[in-house]
């Protein structure tokens, strides 16, 4: 299995640091509003690594935060008038539905910045001890000249950025014995949560919490550390800066990034008027349509959305569903049960769907070549599949699809809904009047049903059903 790291910027096989077993960290979302579709697609990608990884045997230990205190959750704090714990205490059960909707699965940890602080505190001792931080009024700087290899993953030189006037940080310039240092530690202000610190009473900066969440679930060195490709400069950069000045130790091994989101052509944000929420996409499409949207394409391509992407999406999916939909359905109705010597043949052809499937996935995550692999079997079970065919190779084949969709974290498997009575004497009386040859009756209750948001489909199997 080979992935893509932006330390080395080239494809390399994945070898984990023990045997069997992956240590993987993702930066999750700050939460001071329901997460917008930006924040879905490092979490639908990077969960899809996760199950392709479980997939093949591994055991994954998958830790993604929270960032429960910042700048803007203090901000929606104040407007409301309550604690920012409620803010963020509110927005992380509404992510967690969100991400369920998805059929993200939650991480073996979720860790809290908030319930990390002392590990915080220590490790930015442990950092002035070894002359890589100095504190200056209530404020800890991290010397970032200090650390020799500092821009080895955005590949930005020090000098560059500095000529460039661009600076890390956050406030205090004139404090800082350089410009590019960046702050672990930041004073409290009038009316912001604060904790008691060696320096002061005050709150951490941003990049040292993942620090210490990494190292606390994952240890000092782990496999996989991912995230949006917006995080490697300077986030993820700090993050590598602190973690191998404090523990003397690679931190990741294998750095992973999506590429960024785009709504028709244009990049997302609240002043274009093109910003949405996955709540506000849910209101108009199951979010498998979203998970699939963002599946569609390579993780580290630019992915675009629009409406037409979506409706396109929407279909595509439908037609996997269909499918089983029908085996289901063939399975059901099979006249005979074994499986004959000419589908045995079929079913060794059709191993080649996985091996595909595989070789997809095993090529950087390839999703998009991995969908094209499940369409690829999906066209072979249309074609081979009928009235005919055995239950057993009938269900061998519904199962495969079912097996590699899930591998995706794509629902193709669609429980039957349960009709009320009402609804089941409507359709068993529109099949009495269709055989009465009373077609008028037969439509008015097609409509009916059709205003309920019930289609009805006639084949030649008999009736079946699906909600609009």
């Amino acid at each position: 299995m080979k992935l893509y790291n932006t330390l080395t910027k080239r494809k390399e096989e994945f070898i984990p640091l023990e045997e069997g077993k992956v240590k993987m960290y993702v930066c999750g979302p700050t939460v001071y509003n329901f997460i917008h579709i930006g924040n879905a697609r490092p979490m639908i990608v990077f969960d899809t690594a996760r199950r392709y990884m479980e997939y093949k045997g591994y055991e994954v230990n998958f830790v993604s935060n929270f960032t429960d205190v910042d700048d803007k959750i203090i901000k929606k704090s104040l407007e409301e008038g309550v604690p920012a714990e409620e803010i963020s205490e509110r927005y992380i059960k509404e992510c967690k539905k969100d991400m369920a909707d998805m059929n993200v699965k939650p991480a073996t940890t979720h860790p809290k910045a908030t319930e990390e602080i002392d590990g915080m505190i220590e490790m930015i001792e442990t950092l002035i001890e070894k002359g890589y931080a100095y504190p200056v009024d209530g404020t800890v700087y991290f010397r970032t000249r200090k650390f020799n290899e500092y821009g080895k993953l955005s590949h930005k030189n020090l000098d560059d950025l500095r000529s460039g006037n661009r600076s890390l940080l956050v406030s205090g310039e004139d404090q800082k014995e350089d410009p590019l240092d960046f702050v672990l530690w930041k004073p409290k202000k009038e009316g912001e949560p604060f904790w008691v610190s060696p320096w002061g009473e005050g709150r951490p900066g941003w990049h040292i919490e993942c620090s210490v969440m990494s190292k606390k679930y994952l240890g000092e060195e782990i496999d996989i550390h991912a995230g949006g490709e917006d995080l490697i400069f300077p986030h993820h950069e700090n993050e590598i800066a602190q973690s191998e000045c404090c523990n003397g130790k690679i931190f990741a091994r294998y750095w992973l990034h999506n590429g960024f989101l785009n709504i028709d052509n244009r990049k997302m944000s609240k002043s274009l008027g093109n910003f949405f929420t996955v709540r506000e996409i849910g209101e108009q499409y199951d979010l498998q349509v979203l998970r699939f949207f963002m599946l569609s394409a390579h993780y580290r391509s630019p992915i675009n959305f629009s409406r037409e992407i979506m409706e396109s999406s929407k279909n595509a999916l439908e037609r996997i569903v269909t499918a089983v939909s029908n085996l289901k359905h063939l399975e059901e109705t099979a006249k005979t049960a074994n499986v004959t010597e000419e589908e045995k043949e079929l079913l060794k052809e059709m191993a080649v769907y996985r091996q595909k499937f595989e070789e997809a996935m095993d090529d950087d995550l390839n999703t998009a070549d991995a969908v094209s692999a499940i369409f690829e079997l999906v066209k072979f079970a249309n074609t081979h599949s009928g009235e005919a065919s055995s239950a057993e190779f009938i269900k061998t084949v519904k199962d495969e699809i079912i097996s590699l969709s899930d591998i995706l974290g794509l629902l193709v498997d669609k429980k039957e809904d349960n009709l009320d009575a009402e609804i089941e004497n409507l359709i068993a009386e529109r099949q009495t009047a269709r055989k009465a040859r009373n077609f008028k009756r037969a439509d008015e209750i097609r409509d009916q049903l059709l205003a309920q948001g019930i289609i009805l489909e006639d084949t030649r199997e008999g009736v079946k059903w699906k909600r609009a």
